[in-house]
Formats: structure tokens, sequence, C-alpha cells
């Protein structure tokens, strides 16, 4: 074994070493946590009391802590700004403000849900198309990380070969990144970013993410990352092809990304029709 691993300039310690599993009560908390959080996004110091109180669970706040990070979820408040970003992260202006989005490929959205799993979580990253609400490309994967975004983003671009013209994410760090920005901008695309605490700037892949969560995430609880991707896909299938959306006029993802309006007129005019 020494051998081998000094022809292979392997450290030793790094073969032997048998990675710890996830505790089971850690993974409690989180899906405790996220369901919290579903209900009251608000919360923060006194998710301590509501876990002692609720479900006999005793947490002291560090640990706690580090279990909202590693899901990452942040209450929902007022704070001061108290990070900067690298100096190879920079923030772009949002570009969605009254403009009237009327054919597919005009603007496209990203973002990341954590998804808990009764032996661990994984994170989900989807690509949308704004007009349509088609979901262009997705990816799954058990760290938060910059390629999970890009890997849905190639995705993205594989399925349609067509590029937006705006492509509107929030500020998390693998948006921001350097890897992510540079490869839109390799694309041609104008990158829009939310404000701070605005997730009103993102509405259309919010609005997925709850439709998500309820109808497949929490009422399937998939086991495994594979029973998890073959789960979201049977979802999609029916999101884009079979169920009929009213903010489209009842039409499919689909069809909307498939026949975009001849005008932007008709687009208001079915917004009108839906409304009344």
């Amino acid at each position: 074994m020494s051998r081998q691993c000094k022809l292979l300039d392997v450290a030793r310690s790094s073969v032997e070493y048998e990675p710890v599993p996830e505790s089971a009560e850690d993974i409690l908390i989180k899906r405790l946590l996220d369901e919290i959080y579903l209900t009251d996004p608000c919360l923060g110091r006194c998710l301590v009391t509501v876990l002692a109180r609720d479900h006999g669970l005793k947490v002291n706040h560090k640990r706690l802590r580090r279990l909202r990070r590693e899901i990452g979820h942040e209450a929902i408040d007022c704070k001061p700004r108290t990070s900067i970003p690298d100096n190879g992260h920079r923030n772009y202006a949002y570009l969605l403000r009254d403009l009237i989005i009327w054919r597919p490929d005009q603007a496209g959205c990203a973002d990341i849900i954590y998804v808990p799993m009764p032996g661990g979580h994984a994170y989900l990253c989807a690509v949308m198309d704004w007009h349509s609400r088609k979901v262009l490309g997705w990816a799954v994967s058990n760290t938060m990380e910059t390629g999970l975004c890009l890997e849905a983003l190639e995705n993205a671009l594989a399925q349609t070969g067509r590029v937006p013209e705006i492509f509107n994410t929030d500020q998390g760090c693998q948006f921001t990144s350097a890897e992510w920005t540079g490869r839109l901008l390799d694309l041609g695309v104008k990158i829009s970013m939310d404000g701070r605490g605005r997730w009103m700037d993102n509405v259309c892949i919010e609005r997925l993410w709850r439709s998500v969560k309820y109808e497949e995430v929490d009422l399937l609880e998939h086991s495994t990352v594979h029973a998890l991707r073959a789960g979201l896909m049977k979802w999609l299938g029916r999101y884009h092809h079979w169920r009929p959306h009213e903010a489209l006029g009842n039409l499919t993802p689909a069809i909307v990304y498939q026949t975009p309006p001849a005008s932007p007129q008709d687009v208001v005019g079915k917004a009108t029709l839906a409304a009344a």
C-alpha cells in the first residue's frame, strides 16, 4: 500500500479514510428545519425554542447555525450588509423591472433549492424560460456549488440550442462567481440579479419551487438521488406537456414555448382576460 501510494503521489491517509455518514439526529433536525421554514421563513433564533417545545429536541445555537448553513436557510428579515463579495464577484442590476416579457427566450432565470431526503439531502438547480414557465434544464447534486448551476445551464443549452437575451438570478455566491457570469457573457447574455431580499424579482421560479416541494419532494420523500432524479423527470414531463397553466391561458408551458405570441399586445390581452 505504501509503495502504491508513493507511485501515485497520493497520501496514504486519504486512501484509508472512511467518510463518516451524517448522523440520524442531524438529518432529523434538517428535515424539521425545512418544514418550519416552509411554514414561517422569518424565524431565526426562535427556532431553538420551537424545536425544544414541539419536537423535544435540545439544540444549541451553534449547531443550529451550522445545520441551517448546510441546507442554505436564511431568515427573511431586514439586516445590515455584513458581508462583502470577493474581488472576483460582481453584482449586476435588475433588468426586468417594468419590462413586458412577451416571447420565449426574451428572459430566463435560475435558482437553487434544498431537497430533504430520509438519508441525507440534495440540491436542485433549474433554468426556466420566464415567458412560458418551461424548465429548460435542471441538475441535482449533493453539494451546492457553481458546477451544479453550470450543469443545469449546459443542459438547457443542449435541449433547446437557444440563448435568452436576459438571464436573471439572485445574488448567491454561485451566480456571482466568475465561472457563472463568464459563461453567460461568453454567450452574449445580459446578466440581471435580484435586489437583496427581493424574492418577488424572481417570482416565476419561486412559484415553481412551491409546486415541486408540495407535489413531488414532500409528498413522495425520495430516498436516493437516483430516485429523486427519476421522480423529477416524471413530474416535469407532466408539468410541461399535460398540466394547464391559468397564467398562460390554460395552455401548457411546452406549447407556449414552441408558439410565441405575435406581439406584446397579445400577452397583455391574455393577462387581462385571465384577471377577469
